[in-house]
């Protein structure tokens, strides 16, 4: 038998691998391949009388302990694959670790050049995952790329805790209906708290009143709903992290007209990216961290760390996304060049890393990090893992 093309891997109900081509006594068979521990298992999971499994050509076991059949009564060809028990050893190390990393004890072991080829891998993996979002996006306002960047933004203000929410504000308050009131940045942000249900508080200041009064008259107008205000996180949160301010600096960048997105095109330098996070408030904000109680507060909205991750998490997204889409293919350069160029992240899982040996040099590699951590640390999928894949076959060798 030659395994001419393995398919691919099924994730949902059905054969474990689709369309696959082998070679079985010089026969050209093309289908698809299911795998079991025991030959029984294909009755015992009901495949037998599955016509689901009726083009399955090949079926792959440890242990050959019954022939198989297809719905009609035909036997399928079966074939042995021993896993070794060393294999299976290392294997169920991995999986059943009680460490944040199962490879933590012997991450240190693996090549350089190893490692190297995956993190590269694992941060276009992440990039790709985002530019999804964004196409997604990109395809519901039929190609509007202010309101993409608009929508965009407003979910990575709200830097993770936030985020769903900010985004729900977004989408409840497209720039369209915003843009009829850009002259007033008053009426802009009577639509954005208000929208954001922050509105409904009694006893408050009388700013507050003035902007609840506004929001009245324009969801009347234009048949607005708000958000329940239980949607907004603030417990244990420093003030000035609350989504007050987050929306504040919204409210901002749409008044007098939202172009934000042109603006990071013609940007020339990370140098003038940053001056376009680098926003001070003034008026109600520069003495509120929320609405209707005063403190002495810090004028500017984000901080320099702060201000990294809208880059990494927003404005390399969206160079990427706007060179697939458009094909000017350099934007996609430029946003690997930006990732490349910003300090590494600073949070647990570059910590847990760093710990095991595999230190960050810049974003692009703390961005695969933590598409590895999250997408195969997490769910154990070693075997998937180029470090897990190295790990084990070295053990499987080792014996």
């Amino acid at each position: 038998m030659r395994v001419l093309d393995p398919g691919l891997l099924n994730t949902n109900q059905g054969p474990d691998f689709f369309n696959a081509k082998v070679e079985i006594d010089g026969n050209l068979w093309v289908g698809n391949i299911e795998i079991h521990v025991r030959a029984t298992d294909w009755k015992r999971h009901g495949h037998n009388t599955d016509k689901a499994y009726d083009n399955v050509i090949l079926h792959v076991v440890e242990k050959d302990d019954a022939p198989v059949y297809r719905t009609n009564g035909e036997r399928i060809p079966q074939v042995v694959l021993q896993v070794s028990p060393r294999f299976n050893e290392s294997l169920n190390q991995l999986l059943n670790a009680h460490t944040d990393l199962p490879c933590y004890a012997t991450l240190k072991d693996v090549p350089h050049i190893t490692i190297t080829e995956w993190i590269q891998a694992l941060a276009f993996e992440r990039m790709h995952s985002k530019v999804g979002r964004i196409r997604e996006l990109y395809d519901i306002t039929r190609g509007n790329w202010e309101e993409v960047c608009y929508v965009t933004l407003s979910r990575n203000l709200g830097f993770g805790i936030n985020s769903d929410a900010m985004e729900r504000l977004a989408r409840l308050t497209p720039l369209r209906l915003l843009h009829k009131h850009s002259d007033s940045l008053f009426q802009i942000e009577a639509l954005l708290f208000g929208q954001a249900g922050m509105l409904d508080k009694p006893d408050t200041d009388n700013y507050s009143k003035q902007l609840a009064r506004e929001y009245s008259f324009l969801a009347s107008k234009f048949s607005l709903k708000p958000m329940q205000g239980m949607a907004w996180k603030t417990f244990r949160m420093r003030p000035q992290n609350f989504p007050y301010r987050r929306i504040a600096l919204l409210a901002h960048y749409i008044h007098n007209g939202f172009n934000l997105m042109q603006a990071l095109l013609d940007a020339a330098d990370e140098k003038a990216l940053r001056q376009l996070f680098s926003v001070e408030l003034d008026g109600y904000w520069s003495t509120h961290y929320t609405l209707g109680k005063e403190s002495n507060v810090t004028t500017r909205v984000l901080g320099e760390a702060s201000i990294d991750i809208i880059l990494i998490n927003t404005v390399a997204p969206l160079y990427y996304a706007y060179g697939e889409i458009s094909g000017k293919y350099e934007h996609q350069d430029r946003a690997i060049a930006l990732l490349e160029s910003l300090r590494p992240e600073k949070n647990s899982i570059v910590s847990t890393f760093a710990a095991a040996g595999l230190k960050s040099e810049d974003a692009l590699t703390t961005q695969a990090l933590i598409q590895l951590k999250r997408e195969y640390c997490d769910a154990r999928k070693c075997i998937y893992c180029k470090i897990g894949h190295r790990l084990l076959a070295t053990a499987s060798h080792s014996k």
